[in-house]
């Protein structure tokens, strides 16, 4: 079977080897990679199996023409100077003694103008309490970086991790500003720095928006202070603030206020953040929102807009009036007028019926201009049955010279004052009654405590809740002895 009937079956490439007596068992390996930059080293390398022969002739190729020729080096290294180095690039090994040439495979290399960037890609820019982020650096479609890793905080500028590996990707759990570049070759070159990254690492103390007035619907025009507290042991720490309103978010401040002058459009949510002034780079997360509604008119309810038949509820129509007198109020339930009055701004009924829950505002109308100011709506309901308070220990055992806390709840309604009790063999006394809401106090005596809930004006009170018995431990010391002083003993 000749070379002339494997062609006419169409084996194309078998018949060229047989015929040329060149075969393609030389492998052009490029390093560090085939896609390179001006000013890296490279280098290339001829490999096949040689045997025992030695008269070999190695040649580099770059687009058909021959760039190095050596009859003892397979390999040639150089620092690429141009883009005009961009090419096909292949090898092959030619033995003297016979003749025999192997020809190896095609490396496209591709040669690229000025120095690479490398690029730093955050999974996130928070660090949750207790966890990490992960950071990944990457050197656009070229191959075999290694990386290294730099962070600084407002101290200092220090490398991180430097090592052998590919660490492309890593871990970190410190907040700070980071960057970081490539490096390959021999000898070593490397990239420009990423853009710096900030990461923030948010710590577990919790941060809370007060406002004064306290309630969150307020007229237009009138000056609110937000106050924004750090709770868990916060005060022993100097910190800075951060405010978030909804139309901006200040710069980070030594101030925990905002007072501002409101208008309508300043309706919608503030809350602020924390963070300690030695580190820059570890904040609180955003407090919980407060809900701030601006309007031309604030109806409020009192004591809470969850009530009990029984109780006195007010509801109080608020309105810049400034010096004109002519105006007429009126209080509105599930759109029906309830009162109506030139001199009054408010109304108080006792609640008889749940019937008295709906949705409540008001309106003021200044006869004179026919200008109405229509105030915001609250949601009203009356509950029947009169409420009990619920009495929960922290413990019912006071340890020697110490003591325990207690705390009293009325379900979910609010504005309650707590009155509290103590008896014993010999006495059932009030222990605490105050204006403030005490709905939590510590004791340090044993006994039978129980509590109750009170509000309104006249005073409302919630049944009393369940006795919860409390002991103290004191100080005297017991000890058991057994008549025969052994512990071992006979049956019977």
């Amino acid at each position: 079977m000749g070379p002339t009937f494997l062609c006419e079956l169409g084996l194309f490439f078998l018949c060229t080897l047989l015929c040329s007596g060149h075969a393609q068992d030389a492998v052009l390996t490029v390093e560090p990679s085939s896609t390179i930059f001006i000013g890296e080293t490279v280098s290339f390398k001829c490999d096949m199996k040689e045997g025992k022969h030695t008269d070999w002739e190695y040649k580099i190729i770059m687009d058909g023409r021959e760039l190095f020729n050596s009859n003892t080096n397979k390999d040639l290294r150089l620092k690429v100077a141009s883009t005009a180095q961009s090419g096909k690039y292949s090898c092959s090994a030619h033995r003297k003694s016979s003749q025999n040439t192997k020809n190896s495979n095609t490396v496209s290399v591709t040669v690229k103008a000025g120095k690479p960037r490398a690029t730093l890609t955050p999974g996130s820019t928070i660090i949750s309490v207790g966890g990490s982020v992960t950071l990944t650096c990457s050197v656009g479609s070229s191959a075999d970086w290694k990386y290294e890793w730099f962070r600084r905080d407002q101290n200092t500028e220090v490398q991180i991790r430097t090592d052998d590996q590919q660490n492309r990707v890593i871990r970190v759990s410190e907040g700070g500003i980071y960057h970081c570049r490539g490096r390959r070759g021999n000898p070593d070159y490397y990239t420009d720095k990423s853009d710096d990254v900030t990461i923030e690492k948010t710590i577990s103390n919790k941060v809370v928006v007060k406002g004064r007035p306290s309630w969150p619907q307020i007229l237009s025009s009138e000056t609110i202070s937000l106050t924004c507290e750090v709770q868990e042991g916060g005060e022993t720490t100097e910190w800075e603030y951060r405010w978030r309103g909804p139309k901006q978010t200040t710069q980070w401040t030594h101030n925990n206020y905002w007072i501002f002058n409101v208008s309508e459009s300043s309706s919608g949510d503030y809350m602020c953040k924390s963070r300690r002034r030695d580190d820059s780079y570890s904040s609180t997360e955003w407090s919980e929102a407060f809900n701030l509604s601006v309007s031309n008119a604030v109806l409020t309810v009192e004591p809470s807009s969850t009530i009990f038949i029984g109780e006195t509820v007010s509801f109080k129509c608020e309105v810049k009036e400034g010096k004109h007198t002519d105006w007429e109020y009126k209080i509105i339930m599930d759109g029906r007028e309830l009162f109506n009055s030139s001199t009054n701004k408010g109304l108080r009924l006792k609640v008889a019926s749940t019937a008295q829950s709906g949705k409540y505002s008001c309106s003021a109308h200044r006869k004179s201009s026919q200008n109405t100011k229509n105030s915001n709506t609250v949601s009203v309901t009356v509950k029947a049955g009169k409420p009990r308070a619920t009495l929960t220990p922290g413990s019912t055992i006071i340890p020697v010279g110490g003591s325990v806390t207690l705390t009293c709840s009325v379900g979910s309604s609010a504005g309650w004052k707590y009155e509290w009790f103590r008896r014993d063999p010999n006495t059932d006394v009030k222990i605490r009654t105050d204006d403030q809401q005490n709905r939590v106090i510590r004791v340090s005596e044993g006994g039978i405590y129980r509590c109750r809930g009170r509000r309104g004006n006249p005073d409302y009170y919630t049944d009393k809740s369940d006795d919860v018995t409390i002991e103290i431990t004191f100080s005297n010391k017991v000890v058991v002895k057994g008549r025969p002083s052994w512990p071992q003993i006979f049956s019977g």
